[in-house]
């Protein structure tokens, strides 16, 4: 399997724009072009790392989560990544290798790898091989439920993970990395995939707050009213009820990784 990472650079000067970055009431399109050095940033407490935040909370528009795609170079890593103890995340590796360390143990991860981290529950990550690594880095503030336990750490792969296939299509498939009826858990980070000629046959409008970030392939994909020609490492944020539907348009898988909150009351 592949996985697209940001390309990173500074293009060369005359160099011609994407034309399709935007910024809307209903979503925003980051294309894979202008996720370049320049718009980087860093975080205390991490060594030889950067990374490209695609998403963040933002009053009036999505208000649930933060996405970032961090680069760490050899050696790299942190002993204290995360310093909120409400905050849940998932880590998606896409090149390279890390080692994830946690209450359950010492967890070599590479492309693939993925993590569930529960709140307050305390991890480190460390690049300990020769290469970059790149991973994302997907984080929720955790809503708890009386009479619900907290849902437990856990490491699995995109590889070991089976897609689940659609109603009446073998051509749109979701691998799920938690069970939708896990009530425990308030928000999925699960891969969509399309096979060519795969679609969604509708437009989808429900109350979920969506990150997508292309894997590999393409598609046209609707945003609110706007089809839009998306790509490996491109990345589309959805606020709530934005209509949204696709069409995989190449010759092979279309792949992206996905987030969305569940599971819980809407705020009042």
């Amino acid at each position: 399997m592949s996985y697209a990472t940001p390309p990173g650079g500074l293009p060369e000067q005359g160099h011609a724009l994407t034309g399709t970055a935007v910024f809307t009431e209903a979503y925003a399109f980051i294309p894979a072009g202008v996720q370049r050095d320049i718009v980087t940033s860093y975080l205390p407490h991490w060594d030889e790392m950067r990374m490209w935040v695609l998403a963040r909370p933002l009053s009036g528009f999505a208000e649930t989560f933060s996405h970032y795609v961090v680069e760490v170079e050899p050696g790299g890593g942190s002993d204290r990544p995360e310093e909120n103890p409400e905050a849940q995340s998932v880590l998606f590796v896409v090149s390279g290798d890390i080692v994830l360390e946690n209450a359950d143990g010492r967890h070599e991860m590479a492309a693939g790898g993925y993590a569930f981290l529960p709140a307050g529950h305390g991890w480190r990550v460390r690049n300990k091989g020769k290469n970059t690594a790149v991973f994302h880095w997907i984080r929720k503030k955790y809503q708890e439920v009386d009479g619900l336990t907290s849902p437990t750490a856990f490491v699995t792969s995109d590889q070991q993970t089976p897609p689940n296939v659609m109603a009446n299509t073998d051509l749109w498939s979701t691998t799920r990395f938690v069970e939708p009826d896990d009530l425990r858990h308030d928000f999925h980070v699960n891969i969509v995939n399309f096979q060519p000629g795969g679609m969604i046959p509708f437009e989808e409008t429900h109350v979920m707050e969506h990150g997508l970030y292309v894997l590999e392939g393409t598609a046209r994909y609707l945003l609110n009213k706007d089809w839009v020609e998306v790509g490996p490492g491109d990345y589309m944020w959805l606020r709530a009820f934005c209509p949204q539907a696709c069409v995989a348009t190449g010759d092979g898988p279309f792949r992206y990784l996905l987030y969305k909150d569940v599971n819980r009351h809407a705020a009042l």
